[in-house]
């Protein structure tokens, strides 16, 4: 499936990386000398997206100086100043950007490192991976060993036929979910205009059996705090090393 919409979730507070975060928004935190967001952009650009919603609140300001520079792709801004509308509503409010249809969302506060010869990026594998006549929605995920700050959580138990189940003690292939989502935006139809969590429209998907899930071919990093900042330098620098051998 084609899919050139997408929706990155960038307006969180990042309490646990103050004091950084008390002046930078937490996408704006430079890890491997670029912010963060600009890993999910590029990420995003490479897979044939050309219009991407953004949500701001916390220093939107610096949000939108930035994303003005960015030209690989029409940007545009959902504005939660006034209110934050939590992942679910804010995927909701900022999907009425987009033209109704198949849609990538991605965070903004975490990112991966892919092998530069493979015959298709992970976002190219989740497109063409999502059918919307089986799937609500096709999660990229990942095993906990190719993680980097991660708190050590199983998100989900990955099933032989690709579905999707909330992960319990001693299911066999426990995932983490990556942060990148490919959906119909139309699935969200019915949301409320209010806050919501999006782990609401995963258990409905799960309930209906249809979250599916494909993994991440690479290395999958996260920064929660700012002790975790050097670790996923670490990796950085790592990878790019075996990249280069």
């Amino acid at each position: 499936m084609t899919i050139r919409n997408a929706m990155v979730l960038a307006a969180g507070l990042g309490t646990r990386l103050r004091p950084i975060t008390d002046t930078t928004p937490k996408p704006l935190v430079a890890i491997g000398g670029k912010p963060m967001i600009d890993y999910a952009l590029d990420a995003l650009t490479q897979a044939g997206i050309d219009t991407i919603a953004i949500n701001v609140h916390h220093h939107a300001g610096q949000m939108e100086q930035h994303l003005a520079h960015y030209d690989r792709a029409n940007i545009l801004i959902s504005d939660e100043r006034d209110r934050l509308m939590d992942s679910g509503g804010g995927l909701a409010k900022g999907l009425k950007l987009l033209p109704a249809g198949p849609v990538m969302v991605m965070n903004a506060d975490l990112f991966w490192l892919e092998r530069p010869d493979l015959e298709q990026t992970a976002l190219e594998k989740l497109a063409g991976f999502f059918d919307s006549s089986r799937m609500d929605m096709a999660m990229l995920c990942v095993t906990l060993e190719h993680t980097t700050g991660h708190n050590g959580k199983k998100d989900f138990n990955l099933n032989d036929d690709g579905r999707l189940a909330r992960y319990r003690d001693g299911d066999d292939n426990p995932v983490v979910y990556a942060g990148a989502i490919a959906m119909d935006s139309r699935l969200l139809a019915d949301a409320p205009d209010e806050p919501f969590n999006l782990n609401i429209y995963f258990d409905r998907a799960i309930a209906a059996g249809r979250l599916f899930g494909t993994m991440l071919d690479g290395e999958w990093i996260t920064v929660g705090t700012p002790d975790a900042i050097e670790a996923a330098e670490t990796t950085i620098r790592r990878f790019n090393r075996e990249v280069a051998a």
